[in-house]
């Protein structure tokens, strides 16, 4: 603990975001270059190095934070980075994305502001970047045993670099053309700059994994033939079935799914094509859907020129704080949050008939209705009590000329014929059935990430593709060293 008094005399400071009239112009990332490491060390300090730190169950990972923390403060980066990557691949990707559950239940939040845990995870990662402690960490030797990952998010790429530095000869399979899955083609890259993806794909290359893009497995290449051209089989497809909304007007055009509509975007900053063909530009939009997803799109829709843009959701407007008798501390709790594009939303007006910012709490849509054309041109929405029932006398409609539903995936989509293919069980719910190793029906082949447990977050990606990784290495060679932080089963702090 290098400053005992840190946390009393010491505010929480985060990193700032650029003028909102400047970064609607780009898709750079929303914060200020260069501002977050001359604040972040003082921020470091207010850490307690608490007895029993709780930021370490709130994370999946396990990361030390206590321990980088004091090492940040002590601006010793070198040794931070080592303990960040102890138990972290890819922390400046969780250091950008990630919700910080961390932080809910950092001790220090019992009573004020938490320690800004992320800002300090990211900046470590930036540091280790830019003073090369970072290196490719290729296998002293190979074992000659040969693993498929089929899927390149981040469970994907996570278990494939952990197998690759034991020795295993690993191969990933990717559908698209690029690497990365969600992150490449959902994440905006206000949210993160895909430089920071292509930098680890770099090290992975150079450590000795293998990439197949543009192979879709069950369809380009045969899933059964596969898994008898390897050792093992990880099946980290994610969840790519999304959730429908079954209302008249559905049918509609310019009804899209928000996973048809990012990726057109993220596209165009690549460089692929120069309009987006569902571009939002002088168009009135509706999002369905209260989540992340709804907020990324809202983003992009609001650097697209949208005539408006509004997000609804269907549950109640949360409060600013915490509610200790249904979810006390260390939960991560749900509580109003004010995300960069909600921030540009509500300066820029682009809602004007949100409650906040530019969205509409206790919101159900009814119903689309649209021109002559078979064209959207209107929402037509009602108010909901908590149990999500219709308040008579609140109908409303909105204009709307690009709907996109963001209500989240029920499971891996089963169109590929990879399921199918390989007799795959699945759990109740829709997702890939597993058992206590990771292990499915089938052997040899094994299970993580969403396509297992279902819709959730970064951190818990990656340390379901470390455990994983683990699970595999025990199967091929009767034991491993490689760590295994979280089980199948393990689910997020709750009452």
């Amino acid at each position: 603990m290098a400053d005992p008094k840190g946390f009393m005399t010491t505010p929480r400071q985060e990193w700032p975001r650029r003028p909102i009239e400047e970064r609607v112009r780009d898709w750079d990332e929303v914060y200020v270059p260069g501002r977050l490491l001359p604040i972040i060390s003082k921020q470091a300090d207010r850490c307690m190095d608490c007895g029993v730190p709780f930021c370490h169950q709130a994370c999946p990972l396990g990361n030390l934070i206590p321990e980088w923390n004091d090492l940040v403060s002590r601006e010793d980066w070198r040794a931070a980075s080592d303990r960040l990557h102890a138990t972290n691949n890819f922390p400046e990707f969780t250091g950008r994305l990630c919700p910080a559950p961390c932080e809910a239940g950092c001790v220090l939040a019992i009573n004020q502001p938490a320690v800004t845990i992320k800002n300090v995870e990211c900046a470590i990662a930036d540091r280790a970047w830019e003073e090369g402690f970072t290196p490719p960490r290729p296998p002293d030797r190979l074992t000659g045993r040969t693993v498929a990952v089929i899927g390149s998010g981040p469970t994907g790429l996570a278990a494939a670099q952990q197998l690759t530095r034991v020795g295993h000869t690993v191969a990933v399979y990717e559908k698209d053309d690029r690497l990365g899955g969600l992150m490449r083609y959902g994440i905006p890259a206000f949210k993160m700059e895909k430089h920071h993806l292509e930098r680890r794909l770099e090290q992975m290359l150079a450590e000795g994994t293998k990439f197949r893009t543009s192979t879709v497995v069950g369809r380009d290449v045969g899933a059964a033939e596969l898994r008898s051209r390897y050792d093992a089989v990880v099946i980290a497809t994610g969840v790519t079935a999304w959730r429908e909304l079954d209302v008249p007007g559905r049918e509609l055009a310019g009804v899209h799914q928000a996973m048809e509509y990012l990726p057109l975007a993220n596209r165009v900053c690549e460089g692929d094509i120069a309009v987006s063909p569902l571009c939002a530009a002088g168009r009135h939009v509706v999002i369905v859907g209260g989540g992340d997803t709804g907020a990324d799109c809202l983003g992009t829709a609001v650097r697209e020129g949208a005539a408006t843009v509004t997000q609804l959701d269907i549950y109640a407007q949360p409060g600013t704080e915490r509610d200790e008798d249904t979810e006390p501390w260390p939960t991560y709790p749900k509580i109003y949050r004010l995300s960069a594009a909600h921030e540009e939303a509500e300066v820029l007006h682009s809602a004007p008939a949100a409650d906040v910012d530019a969205r509409m709490f206790a919101a159900s849509t009814l119903r689309f209705t649209g021109d002559g054309d078979g064209q959207v041109r209107e929402l037509h929405l009602v108010e909901v009590d908590a149990e999500r029932r219709p308040l008579p006398g609140t109908e409303r409609a909105l204009p709307a000329d690009l709907v996109l539903l963001a209500l989240g995936f029920s499971g891996p989509d089963r169109r590929d014929g990879l399921i199918d293919q390989l007799g795959l069980d699945l759990a109740p719910r829709g997702t890939l059935a597993r058992g206590a190793g990771f292990v499915t029906n089938v052997p040899g082949v094994f299970a993580a990430g969403d396509a297992a447990r279902g819709q959730s977050l970064i951190v818990w990606a990656i340390a379901e593709g470390r455990a994983v990784a683990a699970a595999v290495d025990h199967y091929l060679t009767g034991s491993s060293r490689l760590p295994s932080p979280i089980g199948p089963h393990d689910r997020p702090m709750a009452v």
